[in-house]
């Protein structure tokens, strides 16, 4: 029997870490020893998805692997560091990849790679350069449930949070947004299907708007706003 590498899948808990973590489960290369989540320490809720900690934790109990969280400076300052302790907790136990749920944006692979393969680590995207129709056909298909939670305010509007990641509601997308929302026009909370050994009930007691100064490369700092659902466990 071909002995299987082990590996670290850096869980977002939304739609495509559910997705590509399914395939990976069921394609069987590789033994994930943990999910990986970074947390912003002022929230205790995920960096990007923005959901907290203890539902992080009830999504890993019901698929069956243990999550492991690194907390964060809200501007990141430590970030380098935190992720080289990581990866070295990780490379003790003989973790030699960090999988992710990327689809198509070729800068943030870049970033992966020049961050962990001078660590010693390889990294693989399950889902890579597959078009936005086949990973949400694959998704639909893979029959797990996700729900909108957060989406940018210029793309979506408030309507579609807390709404399940279906046909229907793929129907009522703009025609100018990626319809995986790829690019950062919704994230999603996935709780029910397969990969689950059992539903994980949750509910939305508002809808919030937010707002993130970004600074561009060239010196100018762009607002963004975001509609972000205040999850309850």
């Amino acid at each position: 029997m071909k002995q299987r590498k082990k590996a670290v899948f850096n869980w977002s808990g939304g739609k495509d870490s559910a997705l590509a973590l399914q395939k990976v489960l069921q394609e069987d290369v590789f033994d994930v020893v943990s999910l990986l989540t970074t947390i912003n320490e002022e929230t205790l809720t995920s960096s990007i998805h923005s959901i907290p900690v203890e539902m992080l934790k009830r999504q890993a109990d019901s698929i069956g692997i243990p999550l492991y969280t690194v907390l964060f400076a809200k501007n990141l300052a430590n970030y380098d560091d935190k992720m080289r302790e990581t990866v070295n907790h990780f490379k003790k136990q003989g973790v030699t990849h960090f999988i992710f749920g990327d689809i198509f944006l070729a800068d943030i692979k870049a970033y992966r790679e020049s961050k962990l393969n001078p660590l010693g680590i390889e990294v693989v995207e399950p889902l890579w350069n597959k078009s936005p129709a086949e990973i949400m056909d694959d998704f639909i298909r893979s029959g797990i449930k996700s729900k909108i939670i957060v989406t940018q305010a210029d793309k979506l509007d408030q309507t579609f949070i807390g709404k399940d990641l279906d046909q229907n509601t793929i129907s009522l997308f703009p025609a100018d947004i990626d319809i995986c929302g790829e690019n950062g026009e919704y994230h999603t909370l996935s709780y029910v299907g397969s990969l689950f050994k059992r539903e994980i009930s949750f509910s939305i007691s508002q809808v919030n708007k937010i707002s993130y100064d970004i600074n561009l490369d060239n010196g100018q700092t762009q607002t963004f706003e975001y509609w972000q659902a205040e999850i309850i466990t």
